[in-house]
């Protein structure tokens, strides 16, 4: 692996470690029952997100560039494996890190009821005192979460099935299209644009089908109509299904970007 490979692959797992610990924001939202106001300490997360994936795309790009005009692409399928399993690897850390990342966020939500400020929040957690509480909220997943893996309580099979695929799609969109660009050098700046193509329908399962099921159980753990150990069971559910979508995204890495460069060749 050189340097401009391990940049491509530290900024995917720092987008895919973000977006695991979305969940450790809602599991901090119920137990404090201010969500919006975790959601919102959560969009600070996501702004470094968001500042690494406008690098990330260019990065991938360039490397593709690269490897058309000097002929080393017979290792670019290997390189685009390898961010894949970074997303993987990012999302079982995320996944393990819920448990720490939620009673930060709780901490974090109680404090800026204190301070009012972003800035103020961010430097207590650099004071000895805030550093002390800080090491004190890490925490390993339980294993009691672990006991009732049969059935996820607060949402269906269905819900997790298309988690996975969603998870999927919009881990290999960007990567597929960019790859569409080498396996087809004349359409590549088409290709580049054609992610949509493939995370169109991710984004209508997240938006239209998933997450108002998540809504609906988020608001339904406050009221009290399910209890917050099936909801943080249902959770270690979607992060596994999460998991298994960044796995499946390496499945359907080859068949992605051959159809993008067909619909680059026809559109």
């Amino acid at each position: 692996m050189d340097w401009p490979l391990f940049n491509i692959c530290a900024l995917t797992l720092v987008n895919h470690l973000i977006g695991a610990l979305a969940y450790a924001a809602r599991i901090a939202g119920v137990r404090t029952s201010k969500i919006a106001l975790s959601f919102a300490l959560f969009n600070v997360l996501v702004l470094v997100s968001r500042t690494s994936n406008s690098f990330l795309g260019p990065f991938l790009a360039k490397r593709i560039e690269n490897a058309i005009s000097n002929g080393t692409g017979s290792g670019l399928l290997m390189d685009m494996r390898l961010v894949l399993l970074s997303a993987t690897v990012a999302t079982i850390l995320g996944a393990l890190a819920v448990p720490t990342v939620q009673r930060w966020f709780t901490v974090a939500i109680d404090q800026f009821q204190h301070h009012r400020s972003v800035v103020k929040l961010a430097w207590s957690a650099v004071t000895p005192k805030g550093a002390k509480t800080v090491a004190k909220a890490v925490k390993l997943p339980s294993s009691q979460h672990l006991k009732l893996w049969t059935k996820p309580a607060a949402v269906s099979w269905r819900v997790i099935a298309m988690n996975v695929v969603a998870q999927a799609l919009l881990t290999v969109g960007v990567i597929a299209s960019l790859y569409a660009g080498y396996l087809h050098p004349e359409f590549r700046v088409t290709a580049s644009q054609l992610s949509a193509v493939v995370n169109g329908f991710a984004t209508i399962l997240l938006f239209v089908l998933i997450d108002p099921q998540l809504s609906v159980m988020t608001d339904d753990v406050v009221e009290g109509r399910i209890s917050q150990p099936d909801y943080r069971r249902t959770i270690v559910w979607l992060s596994m299904s999460r998991i298994a979508g960044t796995l499946l995204a390496q499945a359907m890495l080859v068949p992605a970007a051959a159809f993008i460069v067909w619909v680059a060749v026809r559109v």
